[in-house]
């Protein structure tokens, strides 16, 4: 579940295409009705929302690595998912997609053609 800042919804400055200003900050205001948890508006974070701590820090259900060349990419197996790094350019990235598809490993941050 993502939590929005107060007023994302009602100002552009903070709105759809600006994620970093979505961040969650605490509801201040004497009359805030997020503060007071007022039904029909944004949920503030609380302690029943954590998830459990055998699905923390995972990407649907599987571990992330983080894959910067071929030698780590040969380390990883069908229980985790790969990040290929932003440093890696266009053409070893190809080939790490080309591999990661015969391998039949899952890859998160590709559009098309990483996912099976």
């Amino acid at each position: 579940m993502s939590f929005l800042r107060r007023s994302t919804l009602k100002h552009s400055r903070m709105g759809l295409g600006r994620r970093k200003l979505h961040r969650w900050r605490n509801a201040v205001g004497r009359h805030s009705k997020i503060r007071k948890n007022r039904f029909g508006y944004t949920k503030s974070p609380r302690i029943g929302f954590k998830s459990p701590k055998s699905e923390s820090g995972k990407i649907n259900g599987k571990i992330p690595i983080r894959i910067t060349n071929m030698i780590e990419l040969s380390k990883a197996n069908k229980d985790n998912i790969i990040i290929i790094a932003k440093t890696i350019g266009a053409r070893k990235r190809i080939e790490m997609i080309k591999k990661a598809n015969e391998m039949k490993v899952e890859i998160f941050n590709v559009k098309s053609g990483g996912k099976q």
